[in-house]
């Protein structure tokens, strides 16, 4: 008698969604619009980074909390009271995010800008760079890693977990390193505009998003919030962020065009931080004995930056034109392709842990 074959269903393949899978052609576009643009309506564009408030420009101050709110509200706060019951995944992260990160950061950043480019870029320049990348470096990622999680097959409540702790540490510890690491550069760090922009795009964004999050989902309920509500405001970050990245590089144009092989220049530097941070925490996960759900996400959450933060601090200490806001635009331009490099190791290495 014939044997009936099981009906087996595979499981799909996860896709990342269609915005975040051209990130990086969305800002090479963004690249060349705002250059164009500067360079078309470079009146306009000065009347725009005119309009300041204790340094911190206005039109980009406005667009940069409108792509960070959306992220803040989907911090759960209730998960931290989960922290205590897997904690070494929480070590990892604050660990790999505070202690190490910030320094090899600036480490590699000196070394590119300081040394290895030193007949190519002034003293001066080499600080403002290297100020970026310390910005960068200083602000672990707070909304991308949850699309490297889910690609990677990460627990989505730990992700959650360790996200929340750093977005409580950014309050705390953002300014001091950002400060000490500033001073190490003898760039001068004026602490009243550093503490105004984290107030401005961490505090208010991130009390703004945990009081709009309880009262909707109190409202309407939690179903409704994560299925309708966010969802709807997607697009609004989305938007926001492409309007940021067109009017830092139409202000940033003058420095592209002077000398285009800067951003190859700068991505160096970052793309081997980055590959370097992911795997001291990702060897260092295993040596833990972490699930590859709890690890995987670790690694990422180290490897990638909150862009947003950075570019809005850089900004609002060294100007719109600056280097070093420029570095942590390029900083957005070349993540996309490496964490999904990253994504596809964590997944080909899946089968070499042992489940925690």
């Amino acid at each position: 008698m014939k044997q009936t074959e099981p009906n087996v269903t595979s499981t799909p393949p996860k896709k990342i969604a269609f915005f975040e899978r051209y990130l990086t052609l969305w800002v090479a576009l963004c690249i060349g619009l705002g250059i164009l643009l500067g360079n078309v309506a470079n009146e306009s564009m000065t009347l725009l980074s005119q309009l300041e408030i204790e340094k911190v420009n206005i039109p980009i101050a406005i667009l940069i909390w409108l792509m960070i709110y959306p992220m803040m509200l989907q911090i759960d706060f209730s998960s931290l009271k989960k922290v205590t019951q897997k904690p070494k995944g929480i070590v990892l992260t604050v660990v790999i995010n505070w202690l190490i990160k910030p320094f090899t950061m600036a480490f590699f950043a000196w070394l590119f800008f300081s040394n290895i480019y030193g007949a190519f870029i002034s003293p001066e320049l080499a600080g403002e760079y290297i100020a970026g990348a310390i910005l960068l470096g200083a602000a672990p990622c707070t909304a991308m890693v949850f699309v490297w999680s889910y690609l990677s097959d990460g627990d989505p409540n730990y992700t959650l977990m360790q996200v929340s702790v750093n977005d409580l540490i950014i309050l705390i510890a953002f300014v001091p390193i950002v400060g000490l690491l500033l001073g190490i550069t003898n760039i001068t760090v004026p602490y009243n505009t550093l503490i105004l922009s984290v107030v401005i795009y961490v505090v208010v964004p991130l009390v703004a998003g945990y009081l709009t999050s309880r009262t909707l989902i109190k409202a309407k309920g939690e179903t409704w919030f994560t299925t309708v509500f966010l969802p709807k405001l997607k697009p609004i970050s989305i938007i926001a962020l492409l309007l940021t990245l067109i009017f830092l590089f139409a202000f940033q144009g003058g420095n592209i065009v002077n000398n285009p092989l800067i951003i190859i220049f700068i991505a160096i530097p970052l793309i081997i931080q980055t590959y370097f941070i992911f795997f001291v925490a990702w060897y260092a996960g295993k040596k833990m004995n972490l699930s590859h759900a709890v690890c995987a996400p670790a690694a990422m959450i180290g490897a990638s930056n909150f862009f947003e933060l950075s570019v809005a601090v850089a900004i609002a200490l060294f100007g719109l034109e600056s280097p070093a806001a420029l570095v942590c635009v390029v900083g957005v331009l070349v993540e996309v392709p490496v964490m999904l490099s990253l994504v596809a190791y964590a997944n080909k290495k899946k089968n070499t842990f042992k489940e925690a």
